[in-house]
This record gives C-alpha cells, sequence and structure tokens, in this order.
C-alpha cells in the first residue's frame, strides 16, 4: 500500500453556514486579508480589515472595541513621522499628509464598520503573534510603529492570561451588541521571523493557548488554518518566494478546507462560478 503523502488535518463542521446573504466580517493579519480577498472574489458580503492589517490579540481587540461603541479616533491619537500623520491604531494605509485627513478615513473606515457589524453573522479572527510594542502610558500597544526609532517603545510577549482576559468581557460585549453573530478564531501560519525562529514558535504557542479556552466559549469556534499549514502543508512547494507567506496554493487549499467546513456544495458551486465571472469581467476587449 502506498504510504500517505501528507498528515492530514481533521476538520469538525463549523458551527454556522455561509451563503451569499451572509455578511462576513474579518479582522486581524494578512492572513485575514488574504481569506477576505477570496470571499469578495466570490460575492460574499465582506467587510475585511477596517483598521487595516492588525497583527497582535490587543490591538485586535482594541479595534473591535472601538467600532462597537463607534469611538471616534481623535487627534492625540496620531503621530507625525516622515511628512506623514499615522493612528497608532491603523495600519499604514491609512496614514496621510494632515490630521484632518487621517481623522477622515479613519473615522469613516469605523462608522462602515460599525454599521455593517451590527449585523454580520460571521466575525473571523486572525492573530498573527503575541509580541506587541508598547509606546508609553498615554498610548500603551500600538497597532503599528509607522518605522518611528525603536527606543520609543517596550517590546514584550503578551502571556495567554492577560490574551483571555482581554478578550473575554469583549466577546460577551460583542454578543450583546449583535446576538446573531458568530465568532471563529483563527491564527495565522505566516512566521515572523523577525522574532527569531524560537521567538515565532513561542508566539504562535501562546496564541494557540489563548485561544483554546475563547473557542470555547457560546457562539465561538477555531478554524485550524495554521495547523493545515504546518503540518499537512509541510514543504516548501507551498511558500512564496520569501519562504515565510504560504503560497497562493497553500492559500487556495486553506480557503477550499475552509469552505468545506462552513457551505453546503451548491454554495461553494456558486461561489466557483462567481469568481470565474469576476475574472472575465477584469479582462478589457482589444477591440
Amino acid at each position: 500500500m502506498t504510504p500517505p503523502l501528507t498528515t492530514p488535518v481533521g476538520i469538525d463542521t463549523l458551527p454556522f453556514s455561509l451563503d451569499f446573504d451572509t455578511p462576513v466580517f474579518t479582522i486581524g493579519s494578512c492572513f485575514a486579508d488574504e481569506m477576505g480577498r477570496r470571499l469578495a472574489a466570490e460575492g460574499f458580503r465582506i467587510c475585511p480589515n477596517p483598521f487595516g492589517t492588525l497583527y497582535n490579540p490587543a490591538s485586535i481587540a482594541l479595534a473591535l472595541d472601538r467600532i462597537v461603541d463607534e469611538r471616534p479616533i481623535v487627534e492625540s491619537d496620531l503621530v507625525m513621522h516622515d511628512g506623514l500623520c499615522h493612528s497608532w491604531h491603523h495600519h499604514g494605509r491609512f496614514s496621510r499628509p494632515s490630521a484632518r485627513e487621517t481623522l477622515d478615513i479613519c473615522n469613516g473606515a469605523i462608522l462602515t464598520a460599525h454599521n455593517f457589524l451590527s449585523s454580520a453573522r460571521l466575525l473571523a479572527v486572525t492573530f498573527g503573534t503575541a509580541w506587541v510594542y508598547e509606546c508609553d502610558e498615554a498610548h500603551g500597544i500600538v497597532a503599528n510603529c509607522h518605522k518611528l526609532p525603536p527606543q520609543r517603545f517596550t517590546r514584550r510577549r503578551m502571556p495567554v492570561d492577560e490574551i483571555v482576559a482581554q478578550w473575554k468581557p469583549l466577546l460577551q460585549k460583542l454578543a450583546a451588541f449583535n446576538p446573531g453573530l458568530q465568532v471563529m478564531f483563527t491564527v495565522s501560519p505566516i512566521r515572523h521571523l523577525a522574532d527569531g525562529a524560537h521567538g515565532n514558535q513561542l508566539s504562535k504557542s501562546t496564541l494557540l493557548l489563548a485561544t483554546d479556552p475563547l473557542a470555547a466559549l457560546p457562539k465561538t469556534s477555531y478554524f485550524p488554518a495554521y495547523e493545515i499549514v504546518m503540518d499537512e502543508l509541510r514543504d516548501y512547494r507551498f511558500y512564496a518566494a520569501d519562504m515565510t507567506h504560504p503560497s497562493p496554493l497553500a492559500a487556495d487549499i486553506v480557503y477550499d478546507r475552509f469552505r468545506q467546513a462552513c457551505m453546503t456544495p451548491a454554495v461553494v458551486q456558486q461561489a466557483h462560478n462567481n469568481a470565474k465571472q469576476a475574472l472575465r469581467q477584469q479582462h478589457i476587449p482589444i477591440h
């Protein structure tokens, strides 16, 4: 008998079902961006990363708390550096030359996200790293350092208990805000080698230990994206040229496993048709 070439990761059916009337809200690391792009291309109603790419659990939690309360970004949340005005709580794609422009784009995204999240049926949360950067007492943990001098920040790894203690009341708040909302946690398989190989493993282990008790709470679940890439696809042919990000093929495989866990065959087929139609519409006729 031919031995298996992979170690398949078993996936339970997720406790929700997606169709084209199911609003999906994604937030977190760039793996959330990757899955969000695929959902959008297939015609699903999607609100992807309204704060831009966020990596650590604390910044993701603070963003969601701000979205639920519709609490705006104010000038004290901003910093000027290299000719741009940055938000401590947002990715650099929100940075603009003036404070007014930055506030407008950040707060516009918060309003849109608040309205979408109030009727969303799935919130997909992807943790990227347990390492955080703290600026000072006024700003605390920041979502992005925006290439400011490193001496302005204190770097540390969040412990499991701190992550769980921050997220448990947030999940209760989300349930009160939108009683029909399901929350799905994932851990990004993208390696953060700036932390070193050992530091990356400690970080991912912390995230896995933190999501375990959170995913056991009502209306929450866990999807093993990290395990699929690390165990089932443990071959460098499934990685991009930088050897840290999963290749498009790996992302396709993970996304396909996700579809199998929460979509009917009819929805999967329609999603496939929608994606092909979207590609056809991108072609510009020569004549």
